[in-house]
């Protein structure tokens, strides 16, 4: 089945460029846009797409605002989240990412790196590939005085989890963590989801961000 895709922008343009990109991919279906965050938040609850690419700045209400209404009512099955900004470093999709937002893109990335970030992101994985999102997170968790969260909420990860935790926040996929611990790739993602499981994470951009804020990566 299609991968199912709603555009939030306000400027026409990238909505009707992104629409015409992603609807020429045969496993992806654009099923409708927005021009403000109000208007998302409707449509996305009733439309219940796949993925939402979704802008930080828009008018009556803004992409964060909008993204936390849709996460926030819970949809079943999830609705994923991929914030878009023209700024390399942005508070706004810090906060998306540690609110459950699958991951963040460049609005001037490359047509290829857009319909990857669909891809991935729609297969229930946080878009963490692009340097600028772990130097975003470094950045942000550094200028506010980095680890805010207490490295003790930590402590029902097994050492194993912990250093998975690590290679996750360094932006490794599970097979790259499977190469580096010498273990079989299954037994990577059966302590992914333990990890999220005990700290009630909801997918890996959570995991990284809590990383930073705990301590396990350092900023920088």
């Amino acid at each position: 089945m299609a991968i199912t895709v709603f555009i939030a922008d306000d400027q026409a343009m990238v909505r009707q460029g992104f629409g015409a990109l992603l609807g020429a991919q045969q496993d992806i279906s654009v099923i409708g846009d927005a021009d403000n965050g109000a208007a998302a938040v409707t449509e996305v609850k009733r439309l219940r797409p796949d993925v939402v690419l979704m802008d930080v700045r828009m008018p009556q209400m803004n992409g964060l605002d909008a993204a936390r209404a849709i996460l926030s009512a819970a949809l079943d099955p999830p609705v994923r989240i991929l914030m878009l900004t023209t700024f390399d470093i942005d508070d706004y999709v810090y906060e998306a990412l540690a609110m459950g937002a699958s991951g963040f893109m460049l609005k001037d990335a490359p047509a290829e790196e857009l319909i990857r970030g669909v891809r991935v992101v729609a297969s229930g994985d946080a878009l963490l590939a692009p340097s600028v999102t772990r130097r975003l997170i470094a950045d942000v968790t550094s200028r506010r005085g980095a680890p805010r969260a207490h490295a003790s909420a930590l402590a029902v990860l097994t050492p194993r989890e912990r250093e998975v935790l690590e290679l996750i926040a360094k932006g490794l996929s599970n097979v790259e963590i499977a190469e580096t611990l010498f273990v079989a790739e299954q037994t990577v993602k059966t302590h992914v989801g333990k990890v999220l499981g005990k700290l009630h994470l909801r997918d890996r951009a959570q995991a990284v961000v809590v990383a930073y804020e705990t301590g396990v990566v350092v900023p920088g």
